[in-house]
């Protein structure tokens, strides 16, 4: 920052000032002091130059009152900007509260206790409480209305300074003795404050201010220390809260007697005196640092003895009360802003967030970027980049230097371990600098760099694109620097710290504290010389050809250096290097013309100065930071006019200023002619005054005088257009060239148009991109290319609307412009299905958008108008994917069978297995079985069946289905023969062969018990339910045989269950020695329980010693078991005798016999349930 005084009010009949007070919402300055002097003053610019504006505006009093009331000297003001009051007090305890009516302050309260002096008063953050100190220890807090909330008697104590916390929840009382005491907001006593900044000091000492920053305008980094403390003596310090133990600790060195933050709590102003060696009297100085206690500025003010400051409300003016005068200081901040490619880059606090927010805002279209960066540093740029410096992490001593472009978006970040204090920025190299090292970086950006490319960029620290230097190396070239990070921590200090670098394509610059300034080469970095300065510099800056450089001090002056003048000493040696003896006094900002060496530009104060060899031209009254010095042309910007409401730049803070050479070859080409104006402009050639004579030739068609000056500027573009311009017939069409050539579009078609050139307008619009004009001149005539232009133009115009997202607005011009494809989209933004359906109705088959308009209804889900577009388009497969994908699976299949696809299999396949992680077996069977796939079917319900078995479920729903098993089999191989015999007719088509083919491999290769013997299951069931039946109805004897039958199904049938359905038939008929066998193989089964096989063994037991296992009688069963001997009989299904006689009915479906009696009295298979 950059701070002079530039104003000084007199106060009428010397009347000593004691305090002074900023409102900073509306801008009055309240003064008290002596005799009961209290004034209202405000400063107003007044101007109306439109470029003139803030702090270069001139400023006069606009309110200049005296307010009568105080008796006594006034000792304290404080204003109350929500409630627009001014509380002010003297010296005889008398408190009058001042409120503002039509444009005048008058009194609205008064108060006196008579018994001691108010020594501080403080409004709370929100402007609703006022706490008053007495010198006696009494403390009142009241309202704003004027009532008093509470009140309190600190006896023993003297009171001299209080301040409210931010949250109005703490309040601070500053004691006459120094100490700092922390209160409740309802006047309890919490502790004593911890004041580091008095260890070890001895002696009287008193505070001279306490100022709390509330965080209105947010804070520079989070947990940013906000509370200052300081006494007479000079030691400060300033805390993050009011408890904290490690606050940053500053010892001015001055006697101190007020202090204050400025507007957004970046800058801490202490004001005092200090005691010089060479004068007698002391010297009154206003010091400046920031909330870490770096020093920034010392003001020098004039007078006796200062006794007290205010901000104010932009924080671009400080007021200072120093005897019977007001001074007035400027302050130029050091804004973290740069210029790249027509946009302006700038941060700025916000009191809802901890980020800066940084804004991109192209000054050219006045669209804006914003990002937000945690712990930004600065910001630098050059050309179309900006780097970013930032804090990588509050706890690590990391930083971040991100790259970005003209809008925002990062390009490249890199880490790096040294402070970047100081970044230059060329177009090939970004140079960061803390106090003792400097890292280099050869940054590239990747405009099409490829996956692979982008590695390389990630390893390009091994080819040396980053270093790291230590500012008293002497680097010799390529093979200096360090890559190592840790380097950069190990570094030792320096005894002579870097104050500011800058650099260029050719060389890089460091200066040093001392005033040594060290060049180093580029990009090669070895050092090249070292230079002495006369000052410490604070700002380094080369001009275009590397030889000179402008060096701005600490105290605002301005000199240059001559970088390869040789000169030789008085000594005789000969040395590089010289002082120029141009000097210049406060100034804060200088830019050197990018197309002239010897041309630059500086802020002093207020004024801008334009130099050429070193010569001044007339001042311009202006406050604009220095974007840009090109083409005789200065680019400005008003930087505190912006950052007073930066989320809305105006562009009229950008000012373009245009130095004298250019302006008198305007008013010259003006006034006198081209003729005379060329010889002047060819004795101050610059492309940019040979351009200015270019355009002014063709103005008036001088074609000749214009094709020169275009070549002397080498604009070959220009030069084709005189050629062109030379063509042409007619002066008239010329004179509309011309119009158009400088943008004086609506005038070069009133041209074409008065010529009956309507086509010449439409080209010039359609060059324009300006289609609604277009379209209007073509429905005002007709022709033969009108209706293909039309087309044109009406799809241009849909484009206009469909980059702006107005998607029913493009509808109407895309269908007009016959644009289906355009169309498509446009429905499928505004999810107008239907429009889209008509769309894909009305193309043609094969149409090339038909694909694009089916995935559309994809996205969204819509199956049957996808799987409708694309089989319009003939594709079958994407429409059988499409089902598949949105799970309409029997679609799928229905497709698939349709269009004789091959991967129908792995299609059911898929769908099954979909169906079957669902747990719907029933339909993955079902589908199986429309799908002719009845083995696979067949393995899924014998799965299902043998499930079932397993859990011991009802007998008959078990038997089921085995039965619907076995007919799915039965079912199969039924196609198989069917295929077969297709074959040996020759009728067959390909696909079924195939399917039989493949049907018939599956059968063969199945190695699964079902396939051999499919009516297995169905059996085993059938006859145990049988035998069942045939025991409760007392049919014992045919219950065992039918029994009998079970044991060869113990695969199917638990053995145990069988076995004792076997001993209990047998038990029953009489029949003791099968039934001693049933037990001798229930007892030998090792899938029984111990306890299990107990009880059979005590049944069998209690059996056998009644009865002996020996059969009474002979029966059929003998002949039954001497028969199963020799060959197996067929089993009659009803009864289930084995069947002896030559005649028996067997069943079509099962093929399982019945007995003739008993298949005359059965209408259906009691196995299968088939019909008779």
């Amino acid at each position: 920052m950059f701070i002079y005084l530039c104003k000084k009010i007199a106060i009428p009949g010397n009347v000593r000032l004691r305090c002074i007070s900023w409102n900073k919402d509306q801008g009055f300055i309240a003064c008290g002091g002596e005799d009961g002097l209290l004034k209202v003053l405000k400063l107003e610019t007044q101007t109306d130059e439109a470029k003139i504006k803030g702090l270069a505006a001139p400023s006069n009093l606009s309110v200049n009152q005296t307010l009568e009331g105080h008796s006594g000297s006034v000792q304290v003001v404080t204003w109350n900007e929500q409630y627009q009051k001014l509380t002010t007090s003297d010296q005889n305890g008398l408190i009058i509260v001042w409120m503002l009516y039509k444009g005048a302050w008058y009194e609205e309260m008064i108060n006196n206790r008579n018994k001691s002096v108010v020594r501080s008063m403080s409004w709370n953050a929100d402007g609703k409480k006022i706490c008053i100190v007495y010198e006696d220890g009494a403390v009142i807090v009241g309202s704003v209305d004027g009532n008093r909330i509470w009140g309190k008697d600190l006896k023993g104590t003297h009171l001299c300074h209080v301040a409210w916390s931010s949250d109005s929840k703490v309040l601070l009382f500053g004691m006459s003795n120094g100490e700092i005491h922390i209160y409740d907001n309802q006047g309890n006593f919490i502790v004593k404050m911890k004041l580091s900044c008095l260890v070890n000091l001895t002696g009287a000492f008193s505070i001279a201010g306490i100022h709390w920053y509330h965080g209105t305008e947010g804070y520079i980094e989070p947990d940013c220390p906000c509370l200052a403390v300081c006494y007479d003596n000079g030691r400060c310090q300033i805390m993050r809260d009011e408890n904290d133990h490690n606050p940053v600790l500053i010892d001015t060195g001055m006697i101190v007697v007020c202090i204050q933050w400025n507007h957004c709590g970046s800058v801490l102003a202490v004001a005092g005196s200090l005691k010089t060696a060479s004068q007698d009297k002391d010297v009154n100085i206003v010091q400046f640092y920031t909330p870490f206690g770096e020093h920034l500025r010392t003001l020098k003010v004039p007078g006796k003895q200062i006794s007290a400051l205010s901000w104010e409300g932009s924080g671009l003016k400080i007021a200072l009360a120093v005897d019977s005068y007001i001074y007035f200081a400027n302050i130029r901040p050091d804004y973290k802003w740069g210029y790249c490619s027509n946009t302006v880059v700038y941060a700025y606090t916000r009191p809802d967030r901890p980020e800066y927010c940084v804004v991109f805002w192209d000054t050219k279209n006045n669209e804006k970027y914003v990002k937000y960066v945690k712990s930004l540093i600065s910001i630098t740029t050059y050309g179309d980049f900006c780097v970013l410096a930032t804090k990588a992490d509050e706890n690590q001593p990391q930083y971040v230097l991100v790259l970005c472009n003209s809008i925002g978006t990062p390009l490249d970040p890199k880490y790096i371990d040294i402070g970047p204090l100081f970044v230059t920025m060329t177009k090939t190299h970004v140079v960061a600098a803390s106090k003792e090292a400097f890292y280099v970086w050869q940054y590239r950006v990747a405009k099409k760099l490829t996956a692979m490319e982008f590695n390389q960029v990630a390893r390009t620290r091994k080819e040396g694109r980053e270093r790291i230097y230590h500012v008293d190396d002497t680097p010799s070239g390529p093979a200096g620097g360090h890559l190592d990070y840790g380097r950069a921590i190990e570094f030792q200090g320096t005894r002579d710290p870097i104050c500011a670098i800058t650099a260029s394509d050719k060389m890089l610059l460091v200066g040093r504290e001392s005033g040594t300034l060290q060049r180093y080469s580029l990009p090669n970095v070895g050092i090249v010389q070292k230079f002495t300065l006369n000052c410490h510099a604070y700002q380094l800056s080369l001009n275009c050809n590397s030889s000179r450089v402008a060096v701005i001090d600490l105290s605002g002056v301005l000199t240059f250096f001559d970088l390869d003048t040789r000169v030789v000493t008085s000594t005789g040696q000969q040395m590089i290097g010289e002082q120029l003896k141009l000097e210049r006094k406060d100034v804060w900002d200088m830019k050197w013309a990018k197309d002239n060496p010897d041309l630059f530009a500086m802020m002093e104060k207020t004024r801008m100065y334009v130099f050429r060899n070193l010569d001044p031209e007339e001042p311009i009254q202006t406050s604009g930071y220095i974007c840009n010095f090109e083409d005789l042309e200065i680019k400005s910007v008003l930087l505190d006019e912006i950052l007073k409401n930066p989320e809305h730049p105006n562009k009229d803070y950008v000012i373009n200023f245009e130095i004298r050479s250019l302006r008198d070859s305007r008013a010259l080409i003006e006034k006198v002619g081209i003729e005379e104006s060329s010889q002047f402009i060819e004795d101050n050639p610059h492309p940019r005054l040979w351009r200015l004579l270019a355009e002014a030739a063709l103005q008036k068609l001088d074609l000749q005088t214009a094709e020169q000056a275009f070549v002397r500027c080498r604009d070959y573009q220009g030069i084709k257009f005189v050629k062109r311009l030379g063509n042409l017939q007619s002066e008239s069409m010329k004179q509309a060239e011309v119009a158009a050539y400088f943008s004086r579009f609506e005038e070069a078609e009133r041209m074409y148009l008065d010529m009956d050139r309507r086509d010449l307008a439409i080209g010039l619009r359609i060059k324009l991109g300006d289609w609604f004009r277009v379209l209007q001149l073509l429905k005002t005539g007709s022709g033969d290319s009108d209706d293909a232009l039309l087309e044109q133009a009406h799809n241009a115009i849909g484009d206009y609307f469909a980059d702006r997202q107005k998607w029913l607005n493009a509808v109407q011009y895309y269908v007009q412009g016959r644009n289906q494809e355009r169309l498509a989209e446009c429905y499928y933004m505004l999810e107008d299905y239907q429009g889209l359906e008509n769309l894909a109705n009305s193309l043609p088959e094969n149409n090339k958008l038909l694909p694009d308009i089916a995935y559309m209804f994809v996205r969204v889900g819509m199956c049957e108008q996808a799987v409708s577009a694309f089989l319009k388009c003939n594709r079958p497969k994407d429409a059988v994917d499409t089902c598949v994908h949105l799970n309409q699976w029997d679609k799928a299949v229905e497709l698939a069978k349709n269009h004789n696809m091959k991967e129908i299999g792995s299609l059911l396949a898929r769908y099954a297995s979909h169906l079957l992680e669902k747990n719907k077996i029933f339909d993955a069977i079902e589908l199986y079985r429309k799908a002719n796939y009845f083995l696979e079917a067949a393995k899924l319900m014998f799965k299902i069946a043998d499930e079932e078995s397993k859990k011991r479920t009802k007998p008959l729903r078990v038997k089921k289905l085995y039965v619907l098993s076995a007919l799915l089999i039965e079912q199969c191989h039924e196609q198989i023969q069917n295929a077969q015999r297709g074959k040996v007719k020759g009728k067959s088509s390909e696909t079924a062969s195939a399917l039989a083919g493949l049907l018939e491999e599956d059968v063969l290769s199945s190695t699964n018990r079902f396939a051999d013997n499919a009516w297995r299951g169905a059996e085993a069931y059938h006859f145990f339910i049988l035998a069942q039946r045939q025991l409760y109805k007392g049919s014992v004897e045919a219950a065992l045989k039918t029994a009998f039958h079970l044991r060869d199904y113990e695969d199917i049938i638990p053995a145990v269950e069988i076995y004792s359905l076997l001993a209990l038939c047998a038990c029953a008929n009489r029949a003791f020695d099968i039934c001693s066998k049933a037990f001798v193989k229930l007892e030998s089964l090792e899938t029984l329980r111990p306890e299990q096989r107990q009880q059979y063994e005590d049944l069998a037991l209690e059996i056998f010693t009644r009865r002996s296992p020996k059969s009474n009688k002979k029966s059929d069963l003998d002949d039954m078991l001497d028969s199963s001997v020799d060959g197996k009989l067929p089993v009659c299904v009803a009864t289930g005798d084995p069947i002896l006689e030559q005649r028996f009915w067997m069943c079509s479906v099962c093929k399982h016999c019945m007995k003739p009696k008993e298949a005359s009295n059965c209408s259906f298979c009691p196995l299968c349930h088939s019909t008779v």
